[in-house]
């Protein structure tokens, strides 16, 4: 059986088109009826994919092609969801690598190549968008081959195959000129290419849980790969961690299959499959399960440790039970728990007041889409700024995370962001014109100085800039880095702002709020021009008098307030603010409401 079956991963950096390429793939193995209605970008089922246009939760699927079952799993190009794309590469045994023929190699297709060339995975490389006015896929093609060479890839993995494409068109062909066609070429490829799964049939049965996900009527379901033996449905199973500890013992009550984008139930699973199984209650992510008879667990793949954290607080603002349903702390607590539980990439540790929580991640765009999903999800919370993580060398020296910064923007602006990124301790180390009139620079940079800069880039490149950020290295400590050159205007009571008090404070500042908004004691309504921060009143209203005069009365024009993404919210705080969370709302406000409470903390911070 194994010997028509391929399990193989499709691995890029974000918008190379690797879920759009699998959409193809599934139309033309005939997964999709001709008259069958299906929306874009099928894989992306999660509203948070839908809505930014790009992969977070790695997902299993299946096509069949001239009697060969393909096993696809489509992984998240993000390097904050990294953690997804390690653990899949332990279950295939091959990896299609989608390259942009204009963007070529990028910091996370180097992240994930290194993963699957260290686990001695050989890859096909695809230059996908071969169709684009600036490609340039020889060029990527040397890239990528100079990229292989710098991992440390052995002769056979840099004998790779290639394929030019355009996954949005539909065709795939080895002449680099070929602008029509079908997916043939990369159907053969596969199957020729990738081994099919070494499969022991007569040892015992062994699993190792790499995803998991949750079912309203099944309970908690496990997908893995069987690496050996068989297991059929109601099988004594049990679960074992990375020490060889029992974790629980059970039944495995169903065992599900990948048809296209649907789990169909079958009666037994074979070594080399990648199937769903449901029945254990307690067992998660890197856990083995397997025959009562097997002690030793299945080796799970170790993953990089988070580089940032940020805490998760009970709301504790005047406004707090209005919005949400979900308020407490131990509802907030079951919750990070079991997030934690299907990402390995998340650290959670409670806090001592029992209140907060201190949430790691890989970064800002991970811990985002947690808080987004939280929220959507009807929780209220207390967000803080993101803080890096730091640890000692051997000699005590202060070691912080570094990232690899690589930006493409017009010539114009190259000059302002070699300026903005050296003010944020970061150092050039390559910079090269990349065509049609763009320069691609690349950084080393500490991450602790790359918080909240997104925004400020998009700036200062009128948004045509474009960057990409990885994890590098623990590096020396960079002393102090500059924050935020703007103080804030901070609500000086409780109430609805009035328009006419906006139009006041207008000169002082940008405002993020607008008339009629409710606010309290110590809420943040905007930007002030100066780097001191200024409590005012956005609720008081003009004196009513019997004199009139020309011109006074004029209708109030403001000027429409700035807001902020829950991701902006976040960057823009500083350390004694926080960012308000609530399903309705996103508010930006002071640790500390009362105002005698912050003279005291900054009076004790200045001793």
């Amino acid at each position: 059986m194994s010997a028509s079956l391929r399990n193989v991963a499709i691995i890029a950096h974000v918008d190379h088109g690797k879920t759009t390429l699998v959409d193809q793939l599934f139309r033309q193995s005939g997964t999709f009826r001709d008259n069958q209605r299906v929306e874009e970008r099928a894989m992306d089922s999660n509203d948070l994919e839908k809505e930014r246009g790009i992969t977070i939760l790695a997902k299993c699927t299946s096509v069949e092609w001239e009697g060969t079952r393909i096993n696809i799993v489509d992984t998240p190009g993000h390097a904050d969801f990294g953690g997804e794309v390690e653990r899949i590469l332990s279950m295939v045994d091959g990896v299609i690598l989608l390259v942009d023929s204009s963007e070529g190699a990028m910091p996370q297709t180097k992240f994930v190549t290194g993963k699957a060339l260290a686990l001695g995975l050989k890859p096909i490389v695809v230059v996908n968008k071969i169709d684009r006015p600036d490609g340039r896929a020889s060029e990527v093609l040397d890239e990528v081959f100079d990229l292989f060479v710098s991992l440390g890839a052995n002769d056979e993995q840099l004998d790779f195959p290639v394929l030019y494409a355009s996954g949005r068109n539909g065709y795939a062909s080895d002449d680099i000129e070929a602008r029509e066609g079908t997916l043939t070429p990369l159907f053969q490829k596969i199957v020729e290419h990738v081994p099919s799964p070494e499969a022991d049939f007569d040892g015992p049965f062994k699993f190792l849980v790499t995803l998991l996900d949750r079912d309203n009527f099944l309970g908690r379901i496990l997908t893995g790969k069987v690496q050996s033996g068989t297991i059929k449905v109601n099988g004594p199973i049990h679960a074992l961690d990375n020490d060889g500890k029992i974790v629980e013992t059970g039944r495995a009550s169903k065992l599900m299959a990948f048809q296209g984008l649907e789990r169909i139930p079958v009666e037994e699973a074979r070594a080399g499959d990648i199937i769903s199984m449901a029945g254990l209650t307690v067992a998660t992510v890197s856990n083995t399960i397997c025959d009562p008879s097997v002690t030793e667990p299945l080796h799970a793949q170790p993953i990089d440790p988070p580089t940032l954290s940020m805490r998760f607080a009970v709301n504790d603002s005047p406004f707090a039970g209005r919005e949400g349903t979900k308020v407490t702390s131990r509802m907030i607590r079951d919750r990070l728990e079991r997030e934690a539980e299907s990402n390995v990439a998340i650290k959670i540790t409670e806090a001592e007041d029992k209140d907060s929580f201190e949430v790691a991640g890989r970064g800002e765009l991970q811990l985002g889409v947690l808080i987004e999903t939280m929220r959507r999800e009807g929780f209220e919370l207390g967000i803080s700024r993101p803080r890096v993580l730091f640890t000692e060398d051997e000699n005590g020296n202060r070691m912080e995370p570094y990232e690899t910064v690589v930006i493409d923007v017009d010539d114009e602006f190259a000059g302002t962001v070699v300026e903005k990124v050296a003010m944020r301790k970061g150092e050039m180390t390559d910079m090269r014109p990349s065509g049609g009139g763009k320069t691609r620079i690349t950084f080393s940079a500490p991450s602790r100085g790359l918080i909240g800069y997104h925004g400020e880039f998009l700036s200062d490149t009128r948004g045509t800039g474009i960057m990409n950020r990885l994890f590098e290295k623990y590096g020396p400590y960079k002393g102090k880095i500059e924050g935020r050159a703007n103080g804030v205007l901070i609500s000086n009571g409780t109430g609805e702002a009035v328009g006419y008090a906006l139009n006041m404070l207008e000169d002082r500042g940008i405002l993020f709020v607008k008339p009629q908004e409710k606010l309290y004691e110590g809420m943040i309504i905007g930007e002030n021009a100066k780097p001191d921060d200024l409590e005012v009143n956005p609720m008081k209203s003009k004196q009513l008098t019997n004199f009139r005069s020309t011109g006074k009365d004029d209708a109030i024009r403001l000027t429409p307030p700035k807001v902020m993404t829950l991701e902006q919210a976040i960057a823009y705080i500083d350390n004694d603010e926080m960012v308000e969370v609530t399903p309705l709302n996103i508010r930006l406000r002071k640790a500390l409401l009362d105002p005698n409470e912050r003279k005291k903390a900054g009076r004790k911070k200045e001793v």
